[in-house]
């Protein structure tokens, strides 16, 4: 005699209890049309708010449309999973001393991409033997989705004025991953806001880069200086920038509901290499190769070296005088790329005014 079919509810149900065992401290499931986002995307798009991620402009309505991802698609697994390092040095002490890095706490373990895809897609393929075989499609960034917007509508937490998501019971130091499926899973009741009159994120932005609630200018924000944008640094950001080298937390630092995160539980976002308080000279004096040995792995490895050496170069400008940094700054500066030279260019006029 052979065992019923599982009921949607206990699939779901079936799925939710794995999704815990792996590691994941949240999962919802939502449907896939997303209208009214996808009019604030275009609108965002149009006023050129994306800056140089020009991968937004080309993909496009695919973003605001999974079943054009995956052909039949009528549901969206959302999950959630805590990264917030614990153990790391405080950010706060870290922020006030111009003479360490910081990095987005994101950043100081192992690269959570490989983390979370590894992790849902053991959780597509145990379900599929579970229960048959269907069609799906896992996504950790490896695809253009509004994963945001989607956990919303799938009850993981609401988007706040900063546009990150936020949960009631978690904050919002956790990562978003997806699956998108043909399975017609019960839907979960879309998340209510709860942000109310604050607006703490919008005032602690460095850059002012929060132009107004639900409103972010790319172009102004330091994950996108740092990060996304592969030249220049704009000259009237850069004093902004402080000694924030890979990323900024500051909208989330000072969230009121960052009092409920939970730390992270897998091994591989505990911090390494003393990425959570480095020192910017030790930093700066990496070669080419010890970047290569001690960030691979890192979701800061992407960025490259050239890239690294610019945002720390900004940092060292905006460091307090010291001869020893712009000893390093010059020792640097004849072997530089021309990006990265005028970084050490304007750092050095820096730290000499200063001095002088």
């Amino acid at each position: 005699m052979t065992e019923p079919t599982p009921t949607p509810e206990a699939q779901k149900s079936a799925l939710a209890a794995r999704a815990a065992q792996l590691g994941f401290t949240g999962l919802g499931v939502s449907g896939v049309q997303l209208s009214a986002d996808e009019q604030h995307l275009l609108q965002w798009l149009e006023a050129g708010l994306h800056g140089q991620m020009h991968y937004m402009q080309r993909h496009g309505t695919l973003r605001s449309r999974p079943a054009e991802l995956l052909p039949g698609a009528v549901r969206v697994i959302s999950v959630r999973m805590d990264y917030w390092p614990q153990a790391a040095r405080p950010a706060a002490a870290v922020l006030a001393d111009p003479t360490a890095g910081y990095l987005s706490r994101y950043a100081l373990g192992r690269d959570y991409h490989k983390v979370m895809r590894k992790a849902l897609a053991q959780l597509a393929r145990e379900f599929a033997e579970r229960i048959g075989p269907f069609g799906y499609r896992v996504c950790v960034d490896s695809a253009p989705v509004l994963e945001k917007a989607l956990a919303r509508n799938a009850g993981l937490g609401w988007i706040g004025k900063h546009t990150n998501l936020i949960a009631r019971e978690a904050g919002s130091w956790f990562f978003l991953g997806e699956i998108l499926t043909d399975l017609p899973l019960p839907l979960d009741a879309p998340a209510s806001a709860h942000c109310g009159s604050c607006t703490a994120c919008i005032s602690a932005c460095p850059t002012e880069a929060i132009l107004a609630p639900y409103r972010l200018d790319a172009r102004r924000c330091i994950s996108y200086l740092t990060i996304e944008l592969e030249g220049v640094i704009p000259l009237e950001l850069r004093a902004a920038i402080g000694n924030r080298i890979y990323g900024c937390d500051d909208c989330q630092l000072v969230c009121p509901w960052n009092k409920f995160a939970r730390a992270a539980a897998h091994a591989d976002f505990q911090v390494r290499h003393g990425l959570d308080a480095p020192r910017l000279l030790e930093l700066f004096a990496w070669s080419a190769a010890q970047f290569d040995a001690r960030m691979r792995g890192s979701a800061i490895y992407r960025i490259g070296y050239e890239r690294w050496s610019r945002n720390i170069a900004v940092a060292l400008g905006n460091a307090p005088p010291d001869p020893a940094v712009i000893a390093a700054l010059e020792l640097r500066r004849a072997a530089a790329s021309p990006l990265l030279r005028e970084h050490i260019d304007w750092a050095l006029a820096r730290q000499r005014a200063r001095r002088a």
